[in-house]
């Protein structure tokens, strides 16, 4: 029997369909429902590669583990990884072709057979499939090329939800005006809306919800607040949160470049004292990251542009350790070749130069998830996602060794280079280059388990969804 579909959409990006999305996994999970996710169309640069092969959008993987699964690329089939005048195009887990805006809704006929496809292997393998949209579900210049949102919605009969962001105002237009957007069919399939991130109390939105169910004729889902408490990790950049939560420790004073490109910012989750740069700053710190990027030419160019390039070296100099992730290791060296323009039209490229490291660019990307141990003795999952291959001059010590005895990146005196993202990730690894151990985080099982609460708690109506 085929499963029952549910769609999370929101009234614009950042809304919170994502985190909502989750919710429900979650939450049906716990009541004993086969339940998987599905995004037919994500545009991220937070990828994280799948055990049996092929990439998807981080916020499937966590999707996918609220579930109880493993992450597979069914779950999104289509995702996009922009790289400054386009987008490199993943169909299926695999690099499929890089293009503009417009050339890629050229190709909506031919991508939305992959996205029922994918949708169909799912659906009979599993009793529910929470569906999540992209953006907001009304960009009424965009329908006829929609692989993601209500297009989608019709085309499988639907019912669906809408999230609304309180946080950043105009919930009420927001709302309203997408209800009054809907043509019959989508309007027939609405089961109602979600107003989420509300702080306070929450009781001091009933009179909100009175008016939003008497103009929409529709139900209020819930009323959901901000839960600072449950950590998920980040959808794409919009989501990163850049500014310090935390006092820096004496000695550990970090910087962050916030690369125009940026990719998987999740490496530094534990990081919260972190400053995130996108010029010189007058201070000092203990060390300087660079993190990972979709685009290592082009944000090579935005560091020398934008003078941080310069400033990078010089901390290097003043002895700051400076630490490269995937792209940013392939930054610290002394060249970059792209000779077949697998990622940009430059093909040549002189780095930092902090590194005695050359990197050429490759058609074939490696999607890999790794066991690893740095020097020290530090145990740690990671997994590669990175179109080059770099080689380092004379002996130079790894950064971590894997399990079957090869090695990862460079380690040198104030210089560290790796291509493991999640490293930092671990406290441990943390701790041993930073000096000091980050707050311990709960497990995601139990951050799940919160957020499935968080859904039950605070959802209104929820017989309505027909899912239980």
């Amino acid at each position: 029997m085929a499963a029952r579909p549910f769609f999370v959409g929101g009234t614009s990006s950042n809304a919170g369909k994502s985190w909502m999305a989750t919710a429900m996994c979650a939450w049906l999970h716990r009541n004993g429902i086969a339940v998987a996710p599905f995004k037919a169309q994500n545009m991220s640069n937070h990828s994280f590669p799948c055990r049996g092969g092929g990439e998807i959008g981080r916020a499937q993987v966590a999707q996918a583990e609220a579930c109880g699964l493993e992450p597979e690329p069914a779950m999104n089939p289509i995702l996009l990884k922009p790289n400054g005048s386009g987008s490199q195009v993943v169909v299926n887990g695999r690099v499929w072709k890089t293009l503009s805006p417009r050339e890629y809704y050229n190709h909506t006929d031919a991508l939305r057979v992959h996205v029922r496809a994918a949708y169909e292997d799912l659906a009979r393998r599993f009793d529910v499939i929470v569906i999540e949209g992209a953006g907001s579900v009304t960009e009424l210049n965009l329908r006829g090329a929609d692989l993601v949102n209500l297009g989608l919605v019709t085309a499988l009969k639907a019912p669906w939800l809408l999230v609304a962001d309180i946080e950043r105002g105009g919930v009420f237009a927001s709302i309203i005006g997408t209800v009054g957007l809907l043509d019959p069919e989508e309007r027939a399939l609405f089961r109602g809306f979600a107003v989420n991130k509300f702080r306070g109390d929450l009781s001091l939105f009933d009179e909100g919800v009175r008016i939003l169910e008497e103009r929409t004729s529709a139900s209020c889902l819930g009323v959901f607040p901000f839960a600072p408490d449950i950590a998920l990790d980040a959808e794409d950049s919009l989501a990163v949160r850049t500014a310090p939560r935390d006092p820096a420790p004496p000695g550990a004073r970090i910087a962050i470049v916030r690369l125009p490109c940026l990719s998987n910012a999740t490496d530094f989750s534990l990081l919260k004292w972190a400053d995130w740069i996108t010029v010189p700053p007058d201070a000092d710190y203990d060390f300087v990251v660079l993190p990972g990027t979709k685009s290592t030419m082009l944000d090579l160019r935005w560091l020398r542009d934008s003078g941080l390039a310069d400033w990078i070296v010089g901390q290097h100099r003043r002895g700051r350790t400076v630490v490269g992730v995937c792209g940013g290791f392939q930054m610290l060296g002394r060249t970059i070749h792209d000779p077949s323009g697998a990622e940009s039209n430059q093909r040549f490229a002189e780095g930092l130069g902090l590194l005695p490291a050359h990197t050429v660019m490759t058609a074939e990307k490696t999607t890999e998830v790794r066991m690893a141990r740095t020097r020290g003795g530090a145990s740690f999952s990671c997994y590669e996602i990175h179109v080059g291959m770099t080689e380092l001059e004379g002996t130079v010590a790894p950064f971590a060794v894997f399990d079957d005895g090869g090695a990862d990146g460079a380690l040198l005196p104030g210089l560290v280079g790796t291509y493991l993202h999640g490293a930092l990730e671990n406290p441990d690894v943390c701790a041993e280059l930073f000096g000091i151990l980050p707050p311990v985080v709960s497990p995601k099982s139990e951050q799940y388990a919160r957020l499935a609460d968080w859904f039950e708690r605070h959802g209104r109506n929820l017989s309505q969804l027909g899912l239980t």
